[in-house]
């Protein structure tokens, strides 16, 4: 006899959003968009909503069923007008700023300790990439938070393209480097390019993400497109934007903001409602778009998925 033990962020069946109204939700914010409702500033900006991109047939891709949220689906227009991307501004309304980023051509180098050393196009990529919604919570070092539904692909297979080799145990994520259309990349205090790192094991965690849709539609570019990474149990400056190279490397990446102030922003950053950030406490959050608040969970309620990656490191900060 088989014995199922439900998952801490799964949800019973009968609480579930039912699918006519999730989809009638979504077709009134397509609506929406379309009417031009969204365009927020009314200063003539393109909206991001409208933005065309060469892989828009793909979406959307079939949801991942086994991957439940424990509240709403942030309404995009939050989400979209509400962001972190300190290569166009260090404010939260740089979605204008953001559509000057040319998403093609673009170009994702595979190297470092690998035996498939590549470049490869992010169109050529997402070809040989099994696409899927994901439903995640994301939870930003300075205590709001989202829910959000990503459509990409699991990180492990993108390892699994790459072949690390055996001494391979980190993977360094590399931003674009382009001042000419990101006017926060002239400003010379920051150690641009922006770089993020995580060990193999956590790549390969079935909840690492790459992340090159959301809302059944291509990335916006204020969302970091055309491709970006996923890391929910993580603090939101771990999932870097607008990738366009992941090395294989023996040595363990200092991370953009690790460089800037490490005594704040260390390496591992997993969620820690126990453990404050020098200038937030992180034992709630503020659900954008509601301003409720909530609870910060462990590990960003994805505990029982993710704790066994760090049961042996010892001293290390693992939680700021």
């Amino acid at each position: 006899m088989n014995i199922l033990k439900k998952r801490s962020w799964e949800l019973p069946e009968r609480e579930a959003t039912p699918e006519a109204v999730f989809m009638n939700r979504r077709q009134i914010l397509a609506g929406l968009a379309g009417a031009g409702a969204l365009l927020g500033t009314g200063l003539g900006i393109r909206p991001a909503f409208a933005e065309e991109d060469p892989s828009a047939g793909l979406y959307p891709v079939k949801r991942n069923e086994t991957l439940t949220l424990d509240r709403d689906v942030t309404p995009e227009e939050f989400t979209a007008k509400y962001n972190n991307f300190y290569e166009f501004g260090t404010h939260k309304q740089i979605w204008p700023a953001a559509q000057e980023l040319k998403i093609r051509p673009w170009t994702v180098v595979l190297d470092g300790m690998i035996d498939n050393p590549q470049e490869i196009g992010i169109d050529d990529l997402l070809a040989k990439m099994p696409l899927e919604e994901r439903l995640y919570r994301h939870r930003c070092v300075e205590a709001w938070s989202m829910a959000v539904p990503w459509s990409g692909f699991a990180l492990a297979e993108l390892v699994k393209l790459a072949g690390p080799q055996s001494g391979a145990k980190y993977l360094r994520f590399e931003t674009f480097l382009d001042p000419s259309v990101a006017s926060g990349q002239k400003q010379s205090w920051y150690p641009w390019p922006y770089v993020e790192g995580l060990t193999l094991e956590e790549a390969t965690n079935e909840l690492a993400f790459i992340a090159t849709g959301v809302y059944d539609k291509p990335l916006a570019k204020q969302y970091g497109a055309p491709i970006r990474l996923v890391v929910p149990w993580k603090y939101g400056f771990k999932s870097i934007k607008s990738i366009v190279k992941i090395s294989f490397t023996d040595e363990r990446p200092v991370s953009f903001w690790e460089e800037i102030q490490s005594s704040e922003y260390g390496f591992w950053a997993n969620v820690n409602p126990s453990v404050p950030h020098r200038r937030w406490p992180q034992s709630s959050e503020r659900l954008l778009g509601t301003d409720e608040r909530r609870n910060t969970l462990l590990y960003n309620g994805y505990e029982e998925q993710v704790a066994g990656l760090y049961k042996d490191l010892g001293n290390e900060r693992l939680f700021m």
